[in-house]
């Protein structure tokens, strides 16, 4: 199959706001016929496990979304009574396929996802919204038109990251941004729209018949041999071609010269970095055989400077390749310091480097990778808050979770020397075993601390809500940054909450919250309503205030991380939570936060993806 663009992973979760166009409808107005007709591989949704049929499923439904979108210009479904409608529909055509219907309910647990929600991503709801907000004309517009077969795909899907990035940086706790691209590609850019087959293998990731690939491929043989009559033809314009050559090979000469500096970085890394670093050298070649060619199947996860594909080595063993895809921003010195940092850690709860390639072919071009073992259970921000997650962590693996991580950092604040400041501690950045044994990773941002000083740095970077407010604004750096991330961590873990909850202007911040909660005695109803009967309240009740400490305000009051590990696990007493300021979320710190970001206009919040 073709590639598709963004891992049609497609879980569009449109949940109402009360933006509808019309409360009135109550049948879909989704026109659904095409599913029997369509030429989509039915063959995974026949086997009795039906394990593989969702992406297909979604998929699928995905073309009724992008239709829906191109006829009315909404994103998403008017109201739930429709969605249900739709999805109603959905299993009805599917059963006249002999696919059984309780395989819609297993991929699609709530209708409702499918509904308007202003909050999806950036406030968008209409194509004139997305204009608003991205520009009437954007990379898509060229490389998601037409055929998107072949290598035409690799543009469009790349395209797409690019809209992605500019989208979360409007929008940084956005859910569906991603889900937002893909349908308004295919059913807005593409001409030839959602229903057809090219265009739904590259964009959608809808696996087809093989029939209709080898359709495909032979058509694209013919419009191959077209081109090379046409390039025959051309052969007759000789002083025209002779320029073409000219102008060519000045742009070779050009471009060779240019990557010259990162040809002597490949050589000069292989030779002094890699040797120390502990870490194995893959060719691409190897790393292309393992993740299929980076087939867009393999795709596990996509962030602002990369994306990973799940991999396969020739002995067997599952890896998750990290391609850097921002080289501007990383440059070859501050990756070289990510490769050598990284193979320092050797310890059960952080994730090691396996291995790394770096390219810099002329055909090619320049190219990065990491390579870690992979994780078959993803990262904890998804069994968190996503809410198509498999199941909902238990109170015993959420007490474990944090304290894996604890251990984590605490070998990286004291097992190392100089001490190593991961700078990015967030959920998503702390990745599961197949024993849901927790390991803290991505260190693209991990900085190596001054022997006990304090690192000032006007390059602020991390996840915004995360980052302690004295590194947020003056750039201080030290150990209890990290702290003060774990603290958010672990007030997320123990109430399934976010960070960042916009739906309750009065208490932005997690932490003003819980903390409102545990000074009114109420500490219980910070627990998530799943654990609440699982374990002893004294314990939870422990972690909780821990996690309130660890996230305070004020540095001092911060324990550091082996304080806090000894908290945790009992063997030190909690001390009184000490007051607070205001609230985070209080206007007049608002103000003030707004007023030292602009006095330093290289700083930045970086959203870096994490591992899944």
């Amino acid at each position: 199959m073709g590639n598709s663009l963004f891992f049609s992973s497609l879980l569009f979760l449109f949940c109402s706001t009360g933006f509808c166009i019309d409360s009135n409808i109550s049948s879909c107005p989704i026109d659904l016929s095409y599913v029997e007709t369509f030429p989509w591989d039915k063959s995974t949704c026949l086997d009795p496990d039906g394990t593989q049929c969702c992406q297909a499923l979604i998929s699928l439904f995905g073309i009724g979304i992008a239709q829906h979108l191109k006829e009315t210009s909404l994103f998403q479904l008017p109201n739930a009574v429709a969605a249900a409608s739709c999805v109603s529909d959905f299993q009805n055509k599917l059963a006249a396929l002999t696919i059984r219907p309780s395989l819609v309910t297993s991929c699609i647990h709530n209708s409702t996802q499918f509904v308007s929600n202003a909050s999806s991503c950036a406030g968008i709801i209409t194509i004139q919204d997305w204009i608003e907000k991205v520009g009437p004309v954007t990379v898509l517009d060229t490389a998601c038109r037409g055929d998107v077969t072949g290598l035409k795909c690799r543009s469009c899907i790349e395209a797409g990251y690019s809209v992605l990035s500019t989208l979360l940086s409007l929008d940084p706790n956005a859910t569906k941004c991603f889900d937002f691209t893909v349908v308004y590609a295919i059913g807005v850019i593409n001409e030839f729209g959602p229903k057809d087959p090219g265009a739904a293998d590259c964009i959608l990731g809808l696996p087809l018949d093989s029939s209709t690939t080898d359709k495909a491929k032979k058509k694209s043989s013919s419009e191959t041999l077209l081109k090379l009559v046409f390039g025959f033809l051309g052969a007759f314009f000789g002083v025209l071609l002779a320029f073409t050559l000219i102008i060519l090979y000045r742009k070779w000469d050009k471009r060779n010269k240019r990557n010259a500096p990162h040809r002597r970085f490949v050589n000069t890394f292989r030779a002094n970095v890699l040797p120390n670093s502990g870490a194995k050298w893959f060719g691409l070649s190897e790393l292309e055989r393992a993740t299929n060619g980076f087939s867009q199947r393999n795709l596990i996860g996509q962030g602002t400077y990369g994306v990973v594909y799940k991999g396969t080595l020739a002995d067997g063993t599952l890896v998750a390749v990290k391609q850097i895809l921002d080289l501007d921003s990383k440059g070859d010195e501050e990756f070289s310091n990510e490769v050598e940092i990284i193979s320092k850690i050797r310890h059960r709860n952080l994730l090691s480097l396996r291995g790394c390639c770096v390219t810099s072919d002329m055909v090619k071009g320049r190219r990065r990778y990491l390579v870690y073992d992979f994780m078959s259970n993803g990262n904890l921000g998804d069994h968190l808050f996503n809410d198509f997650s498999r199941q909902r962590l238990s109170w015993p693996q959420r007490k474990n979770i944090i304290l894996d991580v604890a251990r984590g950092l605490a070998y990286l604040h004291y097992g190392i020397k100089p001490a190593i400041y991961h700078r990015d501690i967030k959920a998503t950045n702390i990745l599961l075993d197949s024993e849901m044994k927790a390991k803290v990773a991505d260190f693209g941002l991990a900085k190596q601390s001054l022997e006990g000083q304090s690192h000032l740095t006007t390059r602020v970077a991390g996840t915004h809500g995360y980052l302690a407010p004295e590194y947020a604004l003056y750039g201080q750096l030290t150990e209890k940054s990290d702290v003060y991330s774990f603290g958010i961590v672990i007030l997320e873990i123990m109430s399934g909450r976010k960070v960042l909850d916009t739906s309750n202007s009065s208490y932005l911040l997690i932490t003003d919250w819980a903390w409102k909660l545990a000074k009114s005695g109420n500490e219980q109803e910070i627990f998530d309503e799943s654990i609440r009967e699982q374990g002893p309240k004294g314990v939870m009740e422990r972690f909780v205030r821990v996690g309130i400490l660890c996230a305070h305000v004020m540095v001092a009051f911060r324990p550091k991380i082996a304080e806090a590990l000894k908290m945790l696990e009992g063997d030190t007493d909690i001390p009184n939570l000490p007051d607070r300021p205001l609230p985070l979320s209080h206007e007049s710190f608002k103000s003030s936060l707004g007023s030292g970001a602009s006095r330093s206009t290289t700083s930045r919040t970086s959203l870096n993806m994490s591992l899944v």
